[in-house]
This record gives structure tokens, C-alpha cells and sequence, in this order.
């Protein structure tokens, strides 16, 4: 049996994170703990000397929830950084001053959310953002100077989400939600309308309100091309070319997988770049001078690639020598000729590298948490079956190392979403049911995505019903094969999987003896009706593919979990964050009460300060050390304490 590895090592804080490189290539950033809470550091870095770790300083101040987005505005002098309070994802945009060390909250405005929309290596000291502070439901762009802190309106929101900027730094592009769950891609052919007509907001370095619009209004778009509703969650707008003549989406319209496409914006032609029959395009990576794409990629069993421009295919060569894990590319200095690549293995931390791309070297920068590597992780293996019928169904399993595969205590894990997938590589929650002793099964259930369009669209008003049933024909799987033990045999999951636990519990009431709920709706009726107001655009959606509560209320009120609790007779762990803006305290509280009155034995962690999901180390801790323990009582299996 492999040595127990601490719920720290696991689910802690990462000893380093995501690193990012500055403009000009002589800094690297990343996340780290600062006296125990996530921070931004900094250290210089150079092709011949590589990174000066003994220089490294940290240059944010948090103290309370950890930071976990960042990035560098292109003047190198500025590096930007997303915050909420307590999980309520009212995210304001921060930024610090490398120079001064000063550090400015850029949109302090209570109850509203800010976005980071486009920055340009031509328009080094001005960013777009998005701020929904006039009104809840959609986010208005604004033109943000890093200098000053001043704020000018560019645009008022028309209805526009998953907005697209040209290389001019002016929003051109956008999905325009329609009521029939259907998208339209709308496009502008000028500048005309971009701009605040006065002199902008009196900032002094904590962003004011805006002095004149002179904004863009529904006549300044046209339809570029008509997303229909079943194609509506695999298609979207990338980049614009740099002419600013045609765009760069990745679409399923009139395919079934989603591809890769050019659109003319004169012409409306559509030229594919790169498909796959069976996969969506999960990637793009561009150059962020030619604006033209040059490595694709398709999320199957592992990723594969697909490289387009001819000149890079020496470098991602050198790149996959340089791990066995899957690569991915998440940034690059303004000359392209620093990369930063993450490779992310089953059996082992993420490690993270800078590839040279005029010496074709790449060099080892750090391991998100080394202390991984201290331990024997299990492998992630694919995995299909065929559901009741007749859909294929994909997943992994996770066993525990050096176990005999024979009825074997087992954890259903369900990701959330549902419009998600699992993934090959490092998930600390499959490491940690195998090293426990459990087989862990996750499946991508009908409705997730990467598989095509029919496969998500067969999700469609199926919530505890066919998306239920291929988690049900997943365990009966491998029960089946001898593997999992169906007296022995559990469900868990966050947000959507957390719903489906809650279903799995009510609707299949035989077939799991525990199961562990994190932030999961519980009633259909109040989670669409409780919608965050910035997901309003996309509400409609939510009609079609789960339910409309003005006209389906008795179908979804069937397919709540709540509906049959009566019906639970297995124990339940149930967590929930009290500031969680999209699945409200109230979807647990319900269903908690509801437990209570009927007897059914359950335990309820309720986290003050956290949201959908436990940003807090102490929080994830305290969650997991006693889901460790709730599980082992139930299944088994070895727990921490």
C-alpha cells in the first residue's frame, strides 16, 4: 500500500504557480505563499542566467483570500490582478506599480464585477475592461489608463457577451444572446463609436466614473454569422486578424465537432483551419504579431496537436522532448521568442518551463508542488462504456496503486459545469481517493463538453435524467468488470456534480451507500431562478437545456433532488460557501432542513467566507480532512486522522 499523502500536500497552497513573463522578457511573475496566503513574486530572468530565484520579492499584499489571477499590462511596469471578497465574485481589478511599489484598487465600486477584456503591445499604457456597475446584467467597456487610473466608457452594452478587440484596441466583435437560446456573431466595421467624447474620469489612481459617452449603439453592429441554439455552446469569436479583416472563431455551425475557422468579415466566407470528427478545438495558440494561428489543439484521451504554421513545428518538437506530460502555452514575451509552457502529467505535479525559440533550449523553471514527487501517484487511465442506449461514453479511472483490482471500495466523481469535461493529467481529487484506497470513475456524462455538438446537445433538458443515467450506467460498469465493490460504492462532486450526488442519493436511492455534495443546487426551480444578474444574457440557455421555471416548473420541480428527499437513505456530507453567487447558501440550506425533518443522517459545513468553492487553504483543508474521514467511515478506505 502506498505511503499516505497529507491532505497538505494535496490540496494546500502550490509552492509556485503560474508564471507569467514580462514584456520584454527580463522578469518573470508567478504565485506563491506569503506567509501562508497566495501572493504575486517577481524575479529577474535572462537566456544566459536563467532565473534569479535568490533575488525573488514578492510584490502583492494580501492577506486574506489569495490571489489566482494575474497579468502584465505591456508597459512591464504594471502588473494587473483580480480580487474578490469572500467568494462573492464581484471581482475588482488591482494593480501594482514595480517602480513605486504603490498599489491601486482600479474599479472600486461595491457589487460590481470588472473584467479584463483586451490589452495591446501597441497601446502600452491603456487596457480595456468590462464593468458592470450601471447595470448588473451586462458589462460596459471601458478604456482604463494605467497611468492616471482614469476610466473613459468606450461602450455600452447592447446585450454583448464574450466581446473580441483589434489590434486598434477597440472592441469589434461579440455574441449578441437571443431569446431562443440561439447566438448571434455581431461584428463592427470602424471605429466609429469608440472613444468618451469629454476628458474622461478625474482619476487620481482609483478609477473614476465616466466624464462623457459617446458609445457604440445597436445600429453599429451587424450579424457577421447566425450561431444556432444547438451550436451555441461550442462556438465563439478568438481574434481578429491584424488587418482587422477577417476573425479568427471556433465554430461548429454546419459540423459536428467544433472547428477551427476564418471568417471574412466583407464576405461572410468561412475557411476551415483545422478539425477533427470527433473532437472540439479545446486550444488555440497565435502570434500575437501575425495574429495567425500555429498550433491547435484537440482534448481526447490526452491532448493532440495539430500544428498550422510550418515554422513552429521544430519548436513544439523540442518542446514535447523536453516532458512526457501534455504541453500547454500560457504566455509568451511581446518578442514571441520567450514561451512559457506547462506540462501536466497524471502521476505528478505540473511543471513549468521556458522554451527559447532562437536557441530551440528549454529550460526547467519550477514544479507547482515538488512535494508530489515524494510520493507514488496513481495513473490516470481512459476508459468507455455504453450507456443504456447505445451512446458511448468516455472517462478515467483512477486505481490505487499496488491494489488488486477486485472489489475495490469506489468513488463516482462528478465534474461540474455540466457544461465541462475531466481531463488527462494532475487532479489532486483522484490522487487522493487512490492513495485512499478507492477506485476513482470519472465520466463525461451526455452534455459535457469536447466531444461535438450532438453530445452536448444530448444533455438537453436531461438533469436527472439520461446525464443521471450514464453516472448510473458508469458504476454499473465497472461493478460489472469485477473492479468496484457495490456495497462499497460512493458519489461526490462540486456544483453540478454536486447536484448530481444529491440526485444520485434521491433518484437511485440503492445504489450508493454515502455521498459528498460541494456547492451543489438542490432545487432546479430556485437555481435558474437565483441566477447571478451578469448571467442573464445567457438565460435563455438555461431555458432550453435545463428548464424554464415559468413554463416547466412541475418538470423541474421532478427532476430536484429535493422533490425526493424522501427518498434518501444513505449519508450525505454537504459543504457549501455562504457568499457562493451562483448556487445560493439557500440550495443546501434546503435540502439540509429537509434531511433534518426526514431523519436522514448527514453532516453540513457552511464556510462564511467563501463561495463556489474553498479558495482558503484552511477552508479546503478543514472541508477535505473531513470528507477523508466520512468516506473512510463509510467505504473503508485509510484517512489522515
Amino acid at each position: 500500500m502506498s505511503q499516505l499523502i497529507p491532505l497538505n500536500v494535496l490540496f494546500g497552497n502550490p509552492e509556485r504557480v503560474s508564471p507569467r513573463i514580462s514584456p520584454d522578457g527580463t522578469q518573470l511573475a508567478w504565485i506563491a505563499p506569503h506567509e501562508g496566503v497566495l501572493n504575486v513574486w517577481l524575479a529577474p530572468i535572462s537566456s544566459e542566467a536563467g532565473v534569479g530565484w535568490d533575488a525573488a520579492r514578492v510584490i502583492t499584499d494580501d492577506t486574506v483570500r489569495g490571489i489566482r489571477q494575474f497579468a502584465w499590462a505591456h508597459d512591464g511596469r504594471h502588473v494587473l490582478y483580480l480580487q474578490d471578497t469572500g467568494g462573492d465574485e464581484n471581482w475588482r481589478l488591482h494593480d501594482v506599480d514595480l517602480q513605486t511599489m504603490e498599489r491601486r484598487d482600479l474599479t472600486p465600486f461595491p457589487g460590481s464585477q470588472a473584467q479584463l477584456v483586451a490589452s495591446e503591445r501597441a497601446f502600452p499604457d491603456e487596457i480595456l475592461i468590462g464593468l458592470n456597475k450601471d447595470n448588473p446584467e451586462l458589462h460596459d467597456v471601458y478604456r482604463l489608463n494605467l497611468k492616471t487610473g482614469e476610466l473613459a466608457k468606450e461602450l455600452t452594452n447592447p446585450g454583448l457577451v464574450g466581446m473580441v478587440a483589434d489590434a486598434d484596441l477597440v472592441v469589434r466583435a461579440a455574441l449578441q444572446p437571443q431569446p431562443d437560446g440561439s447566438m448571434l456573431l455581431v461584428v463592427r466595421d470602424s471605429a466609429s463609436g469608440e472613444g468618451a467624447s469629454g476628458e474622461g474620469a478625474s482619476g487620481n489612481g482609483a478609477g473614476g466614473d465616466e466624464a462623457g459617452d459617446n458609445e457604440a449603439g445597436d445600429e453599429d453592429w451587424r450579424v457577421l454569422l447566425t450561431i444556432p441554439a444547438e451550436d451555441s455552446i461550442m462556438s465563439g469569436p478568438i481574434a481578429f486578424s491584424a488587418d482587422g479583416r477577417s476573425l479568427l472563431a471556433i465554430s461548429s455551425v454546419g459540423a459536428e465537432a467544433a472547428r477551427l475557422v476564418r471568417i471574412d468579415l466583407a464576405t461572410g466566407s468561412t475557411e476551415v483551419l483545422a478539425e477533427d470528427p470527433e473532437a472540439d478545438v479545446s486550444d488555440v495558440r497565435i502570434h500575437p504579431d501575425t495574429r495567425e494561428p500555429q498550433i491547435v489543439t484537440f482534448q481526447k484521451a490526452r491532448s493532440e496537436y495539430r500544428v498550422l504554421d510550418p515554422s513552429v513545428a521544430r519548436h513544439l518538437a523540442a518542446i514535447r522532448a523536453l516532458n512526457p506530460g501534455d504541453p500547454v502555452f500560457p504566455d509568451a514575451d511581446d518578442a514571441d521568442r520567450t514561451w512559457l509552457v506547462a506540462f501536466t502529467n497524471d502521476a505528478g505535479p505540473v511543471h513549468f518551463y521556458a522554451y527559447d525559440t532562437e536557441t530551440g533550449n528549454g529550460s526547467f523553471l519550477f514544479e507547482h508542488q515538488p512535494e508530489l514527487t515524494k510520493y507514488e501517484l496513481a495513473a490516470m487511465e481512459p476508459f468507455s462504456y455504453e450507456a443504456r442506449d447505445g451512446l458511448t461514453i468516455h472517462g478515467y479511472l483512477t486505481f490505487p496503486r499496488g491494489a488488486d483490482r477486485l472489489d475495490l471500495p469506489t468513488v463516482l466523481f462528478v465534474h461540474g459545469g455540466p457544461w465541462a469535461r475531466d481531463e488527462w493529467g494532475y487532479d489532486p481529487n483522484p490522487q487522493w481517493l487512490a492513495n485512499r484506497g478507492y477506485l476513482c470513475v470519472q465520466v463525461n456524462f451526455r452534455g459535457s463538453t469536447g466531444y461535438g455538438k450532438s453530445f452536448v446537445n444530448a444533455g438537453d433538458r436531461e438533469w436527472g435524467a439520461a446525464m443521471q443515467n450514464d453516472l448510473s450506467d458508469a458504476v454499473a460498469h465497472v461493478i460489472g468488470k469485477g473492479w468496484a465493490d457495490p456495497a462499497r460504492t460512493a458519489i461526490m462532486g462540486g456544483s453540478y456534480g454536486g447536484y448530481a450526488t444529491l440526485a444520485g442519493a434521491a433518484f437511485t436511492p440503492d445504489l450508493y451507500c454515502c455521498g459528498v455534495d460541494i456547492v451543489g443546487p438542490s432545487n432546479l426551480i430556485t437555481l435558474i431562478e437565483t441566477i447571478p444578474p451578469y448571467w442573464a444574457p445567457l438565460i435563455a440557455q438555461f431555458h432550453q437545456r435545463v428548464g424554464d421555471p415559468a413554463k416547466d416548473r412541475d418538470f423541474l420541480w421532478s427532476r430536484s433532488p429535493l422533490s425526493r428527499v424522501d427518498q434518501i437513505r444513505i449519508p450525505l456530507l454537504i459543504a457549501q460557501g455562504a457568499n457562493d453567487p451562483r448556487v445560493k447558501q439557500a440550495e443546501s440550506e434546503q435540502i439540509v432542513d429537509a434531511l433534518r425533518r426526514h431523519g436522514i443522517e448527514h453532516d453540513y459545513m457552511l464556510f462564511e467566507d467563501e463561495g463556489h468553492g474553498f479558495a482558503r487553504p484552511e477552508n479546503r483543508l478543514a472541508f477535505y480532512a473531513q470528507a477523508d474521514k466520512f468516506l473512510a467511515r463509510y467505504l473503508g478506505g485509510r484517512s489522515e486522522s
